[in-house]
């Protein structure tokens, strides 16, 4: 008991000033992106994780304008890639290149960059998939013999439209599965809207934003490390094990519906997620609302439900819903 009390202590300043300066990048960002709040805030958790962020959303509601936005006031670099059924593994990663002065040479693709927005991922083929999912995983790429560091922090939002069919290669669960978390980004409030309407990237540059910039890579480092610190107590690991437990487990009402249960990925996720949550809070301990503030982000996209649940209209998240509502906390 005496070094968990030596623990909180010894980092609560440092949690205190990461809470601030998170607020400081929300504030900022609201300039430019407004109206989804948990997107921001499902960005900067994942951020915190060193993991990454599918979104899933209708074509028009500023997914790119937010890592773009979030890029600038952290003071990172930014690329995008348009996925498209005729882009290759070196469109992404990089290749060589034979220059007839100096000969032979290596030319980094867009990937090397702090943040990465893969636009329309399931526009691609797999084999194009799989080599965005390796440099996610590993954090490094290999162009012909050589291998290459990709810069700290890296971290890639991939999104994908799910109202088309044609054209498009679904990502296999196995890859669903290397992103953190899965965001599904709604059509905003009325009353955000009617201020999109007047504030846009459509009619106006996105420099005219005058977005300042809050925070460096140096300090996403720091803050990510801060993030690992965070005190999980051991009631909170047993409660995280029951919710996944539960899935698979499949004793309740909705749990008829599941296909397959949670992973162990999933396990690990909750536990780090929910201490990036009770970071940005300015907690430097976890709380069971912190686990249930990520649940559904972190598990929608790893439990797999029957051909009868979609036939009935039941989601990943009505089953979340339901586990956390009879599974007891601390």
């Amino acid at each position: 008991m005496a070094s968990k009390e030596k623990f909180v202590k010894a980092d609560v300043a440092r949690v205190r000033e990461a809470a601030l300066a998170i607020y400081l990048i929300r504030k900022e960002m609201a300039k430019s992106f407004f109206g989804q709040e948990d997107v921001v805030n499902a960005l900067i958790r994942a951020i915190l994780c060193n993991g990454h962020i599918l979104l899933e959303g209708v074509p028009g509601v500023a997914k790119t304008l937010a890592i773009k936005t979030l890029a600038k006031v952290s003071g990172c670099s930014f690329n995008r890639i348009q996925f498209t059924a005729d882009l290759l593994p070196s469109d992404i990663l990089g290749l060589v290149t034979y220059n007839p002065q100096k000969g032979f040479e290596i030319s980094k693709g867009p990937i090397f960059a702090n943040f990465i927005i893969a636009d329309e991922i399931n526009r691609s083929p797999p084999k194009t998939q799989s080599s965005l999912m390796e440099a996610m995983q590993e954090k490094q790429v290999t162009i012909s013999k050589e291998t290459f560091s990709l810069p700290e922090p890296f971290f890639v939002m991939a999104t994908q439209n799910p109202i088309e069919t044609e054209g498009v290669y679904s990502l296999p669960e196995a890859q669903v599965d290397r992103f953190l978390f899965k965001i599904d980004v709604t059509y905003p409030h009325s009353k955000h809207e009617l201020k999109v309407m007047d504030s846009n990237t459509t009619f106006k540059k996105f420099e005219d934003y005058k977005l300042n910039t809050i925070i460096s890579p140096t300090s996403i480092i720091a803050m990510q490390n801060l993030t690992h610190q965070i005190y999980g107590d051991e009631k909170i690991k047993k409660y995280i094990l029951e919710i996944v437990k539960r899935t698979r487990e499949k004793d309740f009402e909705l749990g008829k519906y599941i296909e397959l249960g949670c992973s162990p990925r999933a396990s690990i996720s909750l536990f780090h997620a929910s201490k990036a949550q009770a970071l940005i809070n300015g907690r430097n301990f976890v709380i069971p609302t912190d686990v249930k503030t990520i649940a559904k982000d972190v598990m929608r996209h790893r439990l797999i439900l029957s051909y009868k649940a979609r036939a009935d209209k039941v989601t990943s998240d009505m089953v979340i819903d339901e586990i956390l509502r009879e599974t007891s906390s601390i």
